[in-house]
């Protein structure tokens, strides 16, 4: 029935374009101002019913051809896929972009949901967001008002949790309909899903609808993080358990979870997180260069968390001057000396990745040496001589090596490398890194962790805290 319905429609709005006296480039004109993209060779073929197109794209060529029997007097219109007495005016991907950025501003983060759905109903869609927990287990419904029955969704059982972990768009035929699920993103930070709905008619294998749920779920994203730094609605709702005072502390100070240019992708984690106490990691991208670092001071240390949060804002400041590895550790150096009374010492590695030709720099204090898989995933440790923790003894010294593209570099913590199961057996990073190297950086990281964590069964002895960038040079 639908389908005769739009061939109806089709076959009316072909007789009506007819009449407008427009060329097919001067009605493609005014179809694409409006929102629509397909193209002047699809748009003909569409009015010769060579081919279908979605109600609202359909719709669109119907208002375009319209606007201009508006100009004509007396020319009957071009119907509507929508019933008489409707709204008819388009809900295209432009009323859709609009609605998003004028609901969103000055919106408190609980609303946002409700904000990406009516733009999601702006598509013929009904959308729904769904954001990954703290332990990244499980996807969480946000309540939007509209279906307050919707349940958690197992990250690693799940067709929403495939799409997560794989960040892509994924189709699923389920009991209460076909839906699609698409990766929610800030930038490359994977923050959850989106679950998208449509009427019967709608092929939810068109390119274009694809390409609409992409856009709205990396606009959504992007919002979604911002309102994040401003309130605490959302993250009340992904908490899986209380997270310590250390932990708030060094989570607030963490850059994104995952970032990318064209040339390098780089992620990082840690685990427990909810009881981080003495690690972090911070990184920095720019057009010819990559920067890494991670800390750490133990877990029993005094202060700990306080002398990593003091090394890696001593470590940016330095950096954002413009100052090379030496400068940074002197940095540091100074910041502990002076904030700490004796003995603040925190090991780390500071690394710097030439972009353009793979030339890796790096200074490791006290830290765990870095580790390099190639594209075959062998595993080569680039220097294992212990240096110095960061605050004494004589300078570190800055060891280089060359990368090739397809090489993931992982700097680590002890905490990680150290994890054992009842029997005392150590966890095997470098096998775990290799068994994971294959997906995107920040799966890579996800899984390490959760495998770690499942061979210690949670008993970490440190934080165990991995940064990782894969090297994919354009040049």
């Amino acid at each position: 029935m639908a389908s005769l319905q739009a061939e109806e429609q089709r076959r009316i709005v072909a007789a009506c374009f007819a009449r407008t006296g427009l060329t097919l480039e001067q009605l493609w004109l005014r179809y694409f101002a409006l929102g629509g993209d397909v193209s002047e060779l699809e748009l003909e073929a569409f009015l010769q019913g060579l081919v279908p197109l979605p109600r609202i794209q359909r719709d669109m060529v119907a208002h375009a051809v319209n606007e201009r029997l508006e100009e004509v007097s007396g020319v009957r219109q071009a119907p509507y896929s929508r019933a008489a007495g409707e709204n008819t005016r388009p809900r295209g991907p432009l009323a859709a972009l609009v609605g998003l950025l004028d609901g969103a501003r000055r919106t408190p983060p609980e609303r946002l949901p409700e904000i990406i759905a009516a733009a999601g109903r702006a598509l013929d869609l009904e959308v729904a967001v769904y954001l990954v927990d703290d332990d990244q287990r499980q996807l969480i419904p946000l309540p939007d008002g509209s279906a307050p029955d919707r349940v958690p969704l197992a990250v690693e059982a799940s067709t929403a949790g495939r799409a997560y972990r794989h960040a892509d768009t994924l189709p699923a035929g389920e009991p209460e309909g076909a839906r699609l699920w698409t990766v929610l993103l800030d930038g490359d930070e994977r923050l959850g899903v989106l679950e998208v709905k449509a009427d019967a008619d709608t092929d939810l294998s068109d390119p274009a609808l694809r390409t609409q749920c992409r856009w709205l779920a990396s606009l959504s994203g992007r919002l979604l993080a911002e309102a994040r730094r401003y309130g605490d609605g959302l993250d009340t709702l992904l908490r899986q358990r209380p997270s310590s005072p250390a932990a708030e502390l060094l989570r607030q100070n963490l850059p994104p979870s995952a970032a990318a240019t064209r040339d390098v992708s780089v992620a990082g984690g840690f685990e427990p997180v909810h009881d981080l106490r003495g690690a972090a990691f911070d990184y920095a991208l720019s057009e010819t260069t990559a920067w890494l670092a991670i800390f750490n001071a133990g877990r029993e240390a005094p202060h700990a968390g306080l002398m990593v949060t003091a090394a890696l804002a001593a470590c940016r400041s330095a950096r954002r001057e413009g100052r090379g590895l030496r400068d940074q550790e002197a940095a540091i150096g100074t910041a502990l000396s002076a904030q700490f009374s004796g003995g603040a010492l925190v090991r780390g590695t500071l690394a710097e990745l030439n972009l353009a030709d793979g030339t890796l720099r790096y200074l490791q204090a006290g830290g765990e040496p870095p580790l390099v898989f190639g594209a075959a995933h062998e595993e080569t440790t680039v220097d294992s001589d212990r240096r110095p923790p960061l605050g004494a003894g004589p300078p570190g010294r800055i060891t280089t090596t060359r990368l090739r593209p397809g090489h993931l570099l992982a700097l680590h913590t002890a905490g990680l490398s150290d994890a054992r199961d009842a029997d005392g057996t150590r966890f095997a990073l470098t096998g775990s890194l290799d068994a994971h190297a294959g997906h995107v950086p920040s799966e890579t990281v996800r899984r390490v962790l959760q495998a770690a964590k499942s061979h210690c069964h949670n008993g970490f002895a440190g934080d165990a805290g991995l940064l990782i960038a894969h090297w994919s040079s354009h040049v």
